[in-house]
């Protein structure tokens, strides 16, 4: 007789939000977490941890702020066990030690019949972690490649490992194209990655009254405004938008500058980005307005006219989509799976990378520019998650029959 319980998957994934670090990995939350309104899930989330951070932490406040052992959120365990990580040469071994700090609660999981399939977010050192787990425990395992494989699959102390992890997966996912192509251009099977984009939450997001917006915010009616979102790390590229500012002011007198976002798994800028800030004399046009929940966003990007973000590297942007949702044309950079995102001129701007006089012209002539957002709003609509939830739903059924019907 066939056996027609649902899979239970057990996410694996260094990068979840907690109470102590509410705005990490949100995106992975977000889609896994809508995962779990179809099959039964459970998260299991190494953190990071070494004797001594305590001591990096006096001179860099935001490193490895730790996390709960664990915690319910929407009713869903997220268990948060921690693994050796010593800075510098021994990253190498952080794959290893994720799943060795994992392995006793995943362990359990499967004990109690809570763990039919590993999930993975990010190739390394996650997914290798994943591909060791998935042998010790004889379950199947995916891997979702989001963005930091451009980085790792460069790095010879983590290509390999990355590359056997990616080769084992019962399934990788791809948050874009062009991370599909990188892993194939490196050996990846073609077969074996589908991409499946993140998509966006249109009832949450949602443009709303502009000038009202505008008032909660203190910001006149006539002034241009653009926003960015995001961690406050220069990836992020916040410090690139600011370096053009003065030029645009110069047509633009009023501009307001919107940064929303704090400090990240990666780190926090804000101190350099104020100082440029005062540097340049922008004091009245940036204005930082820390991190916000998601479900304040809406109203913020309700009272700008342009989203713009100058990043060096992404996967797949979720809050393009965002931003999209509420009616804002993007500027940003042809890097990572952007312009997959603002894929047709109606959407927005992509200019090249570094080049700071196109990024320049791009927000004055989006400013300029009488935008079509009814139209903008209608993409974002059409990237809404039901579809691409349903495709993970079938991938997984599928990875479970086919287990069950090898080890039953």
């Amino acid at each position: 007789m066939a056996n027609t319980k649902p899979p239970h998957i057990v996410v694996l994934s260094s990068l979840f939000p907690s109470s102590i670090q509410p705005g990490a990995g949100l995106f992975i939350r977000e889609r896994m977490f809508r995962v779990a309104r179809q099959l039964p899930v459970t998260v299991v989330a190494p953190t990071p941890w070494f004797p001594l951070q305590s001591l990096i932490r006096r001179f860099k406040p935001h490193f490895r702020p730790g996390a709960p052992h664990h915690e319910s959120q929407s009713g869903i365990d997220v268990w948060f066990p921690r693994f050796l990580s010593v800075p510098g040469v021994f990253k190498k071994l952080d794959g290893l030690m994720m799943a060795l700090c994992a392995l006793p609660r995943l362990r359990r999981l499967k004990e109690s019949g809570q763990l039919d399939i590993i999930d993975a977010h990010f190739a390394y050192p996650d997914g290798y972690a994943a591909s060791l787990l998935s042998r010790w425990l004889k379950v199947p395992f995916t891997i979702t490649l989001r963005g930091t494989e451009t980085r790792h699959v460069q790095d010879q102390r983590f290509a390999g490992l990355l590359l056997q992890a990616v080769s084992r997966a019962a399934r990788v996912f791809s948050v874009s194209e062009s991370l599909r192509q990188l892993l194939i251009s490196h050996g990846a099977s073609p077969q074996q990655i589908e991409v499946v984009g993140n998509g966006v939450d249109t009832s949450r997001f949602t443009p709303q009254d502009r000038e009202a917006c505008r008032k909660t915010l203190g910001i006149s009616n006539q002034a241009p405004v653009l926003i960015s979102v995001g961690g406050l790390v220069p990836r992020k590229g916040f410090h690139r938008v600011i370096e053009v500012l003065p030029q645009i002011r110069k047509h633009h007198p009023d501009l307001r500058f919107l940064i929303v976002g704090g400090a990240s798994a990666e780190g926090n800028n804000r101190t350099e980005l104020e100082h440029q800030v005062k540097t340049l004399g922008l004091e009245e046009c940036v204005s930082f307005l820390g991190p916000k929940r998601p479900e304040e966003l809406s109203s913020i990007l309700s009272a700008a006219d342009v989203f713009v973000l100058a990043t060096s590297n992404e996967g797949w942007a979720n809050v393009f989509l965002e931003a999209m949702a509420c009616g804002l044309p993007v500027v940003t950079t042809d890097v990572g799976g952007n312009k997959e995102v603002v894929s047709d001129d109606s959407l927005g701007i992509v200019v090249p990378f570094g080049d700071s006089e196109a990024l320049h012209q791009a927000i004055t002539s989006s400013l300029q520019r009488d935008w079509d957002r009814q139209q903008i709003r209608r993409y974002a609509e059409q990237n809404a998650w039901d579809e691409r939830v349903e495709r993970l739903k079938g991938h997984f059924l599928h990875i479970a029959n086919r287990a069950r019907g090898q080890h039953g």
